[in-house]
This record gives C-alpha cells, structure tokens and sequence, in this order.
C-alpha cells in the first residue's frame, strides 16, 4: 500500500471557494454590474449608467494608478496628490482654449489631437512639479507618516493658492470638442460620447501600465521595489531613482487625470483635486498597496457604485463608497490584491 504524500489530505480537503478565493476579486465588477441591473427596473437607464459608471471609474484609475505605486513603493501618503489633478486640469484647459479654431472644427481628428495636445502639456507641467514637490516637500519626510500628511497637505493649499494667483479663482467652463459632444443611442440607452471615449482610453493606459510593469526591466525593478527596496538596492540599482521616476510618473498621470476629469465635468476648480482625493484613496485602499490590478478592479467598482446609488438614492452615493470600502477591508484587510503585506 501506497502513502499519499504529506500534502495530499490539505489538497483533497480545499473546497470549491477556497479554490476560487484567489480569483473573487476579478468577478466582482460583474457582480456589481449584475446587482444593478437587477436593481434598476429600467434596462436603458442602466445601460446608461453602467457606460456612465465605467466612464467615471477609468478616469478615477489614472488619477489613483499613479499614488498605488507611489504609496507602494515609497511608503508616502501624498495628501498634495489632489494638486497635480487641478494643476493639470487647468494646463489642459488653457491649451484647449488656446486651440479653440480644431476644438470646434468638425473633425473628429483635429478634436483628438487638440485633446492629446492638452493632455501632453498637462503631464509635461505636473511631471516637473512632481519632481520639485518630491524634492521640496516630501524628501525631507520620509519615514513618517504624519509628518507626510501635514507637510503634503500644506503644499495642496499652497498650489490650490497658486492656482488662484496664475489663473483667478472663478471656476473656469470648457465646453467638450465639437465631435465629442452630445450622445449616441445604443438599444436604446442614451450614451454620452466623450464616456465612450474616456472608457476607450482608460482600457489603454490600464494595458500600457500592465505590459510595462510586467514585460519590462523597468517594471521589474519597481515591482521588485515594491515588494523588497533593500534588495533591490543591495543588487545595484539605484532605488532612489526609482522613488524619483515612479513619483514624476505618478504626478503625470494625476494630470493627465484631472484634464478627463475636467472634460468630464465640463468645468474645472482650484479645488477639484481635493474633492475627488476621497474617491482616490478609497481606490487605493481597496485596491491593495503597490497594485495596479487592484487599483484598476476598486476604480471600477467605486465609479459603478456610485453612478447605482446616485440613481437609486442620491444622498447615500458617498456614503456606498465607504461602505464598500468597509466590507472590503473586512474581507482582505490589506486590500484585494496588495503587492505588499504592510510596511
């Protein structure tokens, strides 16, 4: 008679969830997608509000996406984060306007290229802030962290002010690109454009940041980063240069975010970024420390949660997104998929 090796009983005894527990977190946008859809009566409004929902969640990805890896690899709570958001916000819609003759010609090329030059110079200002808010501001605090909330909610403040000084302190409309305004009709549904657009766009960069963090050596040095800085360091490279490109990285997306948050909005604030602040770490947390998988799974689920609850009961539309966050952290405590156990 045979033995079974030692690890055979644990194996024979794994049941069907335990098996599938690794992969919950990646059926949990449908799931979410199903409950609405048995929530709302009307199947058009929540074609709507599903495209709506997925639209607001890709845009809260770029901004967030960039403040995982930050977080992650750097062990910084950048409360100044929300300032990249409106400083590039407001680069866009300079540019925008500067471009007003292709804005609102109507050809869908010249409307896309206006739009990516905004986003460009958008990234280009806020990534060269990153880099002095890195050196200024955040250097001086690491490994403390509420030293870092203090100092980084300071200089939030200070470029809220600068903004006011640079650009006055009324709130400034932008109306979208000729061809990405209005909507189209989907079996039935009313879809806004520039949603479908934003929801293309953000399926982009996701792909982008994933190939790049996993098919590259750059992206293996701040995976291994994330995981373990002091081997990384002690193989040679140069962590601190790493810290400082994952930063100006960061800061550039939180630009190229706040110029989609503001078309999406079809206005922009010296406040905007901290208003949508809570939505980003609410995004982090639930997504998980260092991960770009779960920052992307917990931007979709936030931006669907709160297009659902808006519709259903206005006034608990935040309030959904705390409890989401809540029942999250109850299940993983570290987030969905954390790259990183806890610093």
């Amino acid at each position: 008679m045979t033995l079974a090796p030692e690890h055979a009983p644990k194996m024979a005894r794994l049941s069907l969830m335990e098996r599938l527990e690794p992969w919950m977190p990646l059926l949990l946008v449908p799931a979410l997608i199903l409950a609405g859809y048995l929530s709302i009566a009307s199947p058009t409004s929540w074609l709507t509000l599903t495209v709506s929902g997925l639209a607001m969640g890709m845009m809260i990805f770029v901004i967030a996406s960039g403040m995982t890896l930050v977080f992650g690899l750097m062990d910084v709570i950048n409360f100044g984060h929300g300032a990249f958001v409106s400083f590039g916000a407001f680069v866009g819609v300079s540019v925008l306007l500067m471009l007003s003759s292709m804005t609102g010609a109507p050809s869908l090329l010249l409307n896309l290229l206006a739009v990516g030059a905004a986003m460009l110079a958008a990234m280009a200002v806020t990534g060269v802030i990153g880099l002095g808010f890195e050196r200024v501001i955040v250097r001086p605090v690491y490994g403390s962290h509420l030293k870092q909330i203090l100092v980084t909610m300071g200089g939030l403040i200070v470029a809220e002010q600068l903004i006011h000084v640079i650009w006055g302190g009324e709130e400034i409309f932008i109306p979208r690109p000729e061809m990405l305004k209005g909507s189209i009709t989907l079996f039935g549904a009313t879809l806004e454009k520039y949603r479908l657009v934003a929801v293309g766009l953000g399926l982009v960069l996701f792909v982008i940041m994933r190939a790049v963090l996993r098919g590259t050596k750059l992206g293996l040095i701040v995976r291994a980063g994330v995981e373990n800085p002091e081997m990384v360091q002690a193989m040679g490279y140069q962590i601190r240069r790493v810290f400082i490109l994952v930063f100006v990285a960061g800061s550039a997306l939180a630009g190229l975010g706040g110029v989609m948050w503001g078309l999406y909005q079809e206005m922009v604030t010296a406040h905007m970024g901290m208003e949508i602040m809570i939505l980003v770490f609410i995004v982090v947390i639930i997504g998980g420390l260092g991960s770009v998988e779960g920052c992307f799974i917990g931007a979709l689920m936030v931006g669907l949660m709160q297009n659902y609850t808006a519709f259903l009961e206005p006034k608990l539309a935040l309030i959904s997104n705390i409890a989401l966050m809540v029942a999250i952290l109850m299940w993983r405590p570290q987030g969905m998929m954390p790259v990183i156990k806890a610093k």
